[in-house]
């Protein structure tokens, strides 16, 4: 799996190469760096930017080359195309004369320029643009890493539940479930958008343990009463689902203070957070996977599960553990996505549990049980990812994109039967 998902990565990568211009504060040093080498030393420049993040690091960037080295910055216009021409008229007025104008590839091609004779478009010097894949671009990593967290956070208990040979339809509605109770707990309870950042992990946990709690009857109904897994979390998908409409009116909920948005939004180490938790969330549970007795417990319900309860091990106890667990990561889910969007919604993990199940599967978990790793689950979401990704920056139709997708889980399954009657 590992290959497969490398020789996506590399398909992607040719399919995806594209001429590159550079941004932020290394662009503007590279301009201003031009303008020196063109105009000297005693140039008169202009620098123009958007009003964005990358934009001002460009323009200070630059600024601050061109001034080291004694040239006249006349003004920075960081905004739009109407205020790049206010002050050049402003310039002009003064009987200033404009040599170059620092710009990057997108305010170069405004038409502004061309209005006065003396400045023109030919004045703008850009960063020197190069050849590399769309794909590979770092900020379209981290937002394949990023979006690709929270399905592979809760793909963790599916794993196991599909390990002992079941299944969980709930974990969609159970998203949608976490996001609106702990959204509404926070607004009614904790203050609303003044809540404290301890209530704010209070009302998460609110969510996190209404999940758990679903999870646990999930477990209960299979274990007690030996209903099949399909049919309680069918039902439980479809109870979920009604409350979490039910509980939010139809509506969504965003009074929500700004402290809960640091799950979703913020980084630490410079990574996302949702991607951190993510590798945290998967050591821990290969860690309990492989070198717990709770771990082998999964393994041998799944293989066999009259054998592991006649070998001694707790059936009931490890299926209800599992089902909670699911559960509780469903929530974690509905948590990290209400911090992504900044609202509770009941509308939140529509079709999540087809997106896990397939990460799942492809990731070499068997449906027939007993056959599985965590960390094929996570190679599994990232090819599921990849693959989607791929297909949105070589511009394929969003229907054929859901046969592709809807192939490759069929193959997967019947990749996993070959193997099984080899």
């Amino acid at each position: 799996m590992i290959f497969m998902l490398l020789l996506l990565v590399i398909l992607f990568s040719v399919l995806t190469v594209k001429q590159q211009h550079p941004t932020g504060a290394n662009a503007g040093d590279q301009v201003g760096k031009t303008i020196l080498a063109q105009y000297g030393k005693g140039a008169r420049v202009l620098v123009v930017t958007r009003d964005t993040e990358e934009d001002r690091g460009f323009a200070q960037a630059a600024i601050d080359r061109l001034k080291a080295a004694g040239a006249d910055v006349l003004g920075q216009v960081n905004g739009s195309a109407i205020d790049a021409r206010k002050t050049i008229e402003s310039i002009l007025a003064e009987g200033q004369t404009i040599d170059a104008i620092a710009a990057n590839d997108v305010t170069a091609k405004w038409t502004v320029y061309d209005r006065f004779p003396s400045v023109g478009s030919a004045k703008c010097v850009t960063p020197k643009p190069y050849m590399w894949p769309n794909f590979l671009k770092l900020s379209n990593l981290m937002s394949v890493a990023n979006q690709t967290a929270i399905y592979a956070i809760i793909a963790i208990g599916m794993t196991m539940v599909i390990i002992t040979a079941g299944i969980d339809l709930s974990v969609g509605s159970l998203v949608a479930l976490a996001s609106v109770s702990s959204a509404i707990f926070i607004r009614d309870y904790c203050g609303g958008t003044e809540a404290s950042v301890t209530m704010v992990v209070l009302g998460a946990f609110v969510g996190i343990g209404i999940c758990a709690a679903a999870g646990a009857f999930n477990g209960l109904m299979v274990t007690a009463f030996q209903i099949p897994p399909f049919i309680v979390t069918l039902g439980m998908m479809m109870m979920a689902s009604g409350l979490s409409f039910r509980l939010a009116e139809g509506r969504s909920i965003p009074e929500l203070p700004s402290a809960f948005f640091w799950l979703g939004r913020g980084q630490t180490f410079g990574l996302p957070n949702p991607v951190l938790l993510m590798i945290v969330l998967y050591l821990l549970a290969h860690f309990v996977m492989s070198r717990m007795v709770f771990g082998r417990y999964i393994y041998s319900i799944g293989g066999n599960e009259e054998a592991a309860r006649l070998s001694g091990v707790p059936v009931k106890r490890v299926l209800l553990a599992v089902y909670m667990i699911c559960g509780a990561l469903a929530g974690l889910g509905g948590i990290m996505l209400t911090s992504q969007l900044s609202a509770g919604d009941p509308k939140f993990g529509l079709m999540y549990e087809l997106e896990v199940i397939a990460a799942v599967v492809v990731g070499g978990t068997s449906l027939m049980g007993g056959q599985g790793k965590i960390f094929g689950t996570l190679i599994g979401a990232f090819i599921i990812a990849v693959i989607k990704n791929g297909m949105n920056l070589t511009d394929v139709d969003p229907f054929n994109q859901k046969i592709v997708l809807g192939a490759v889980l069929t193959a997967a399954v019947l990749i996993d039967r070959l193997k099984r009657h080899a």
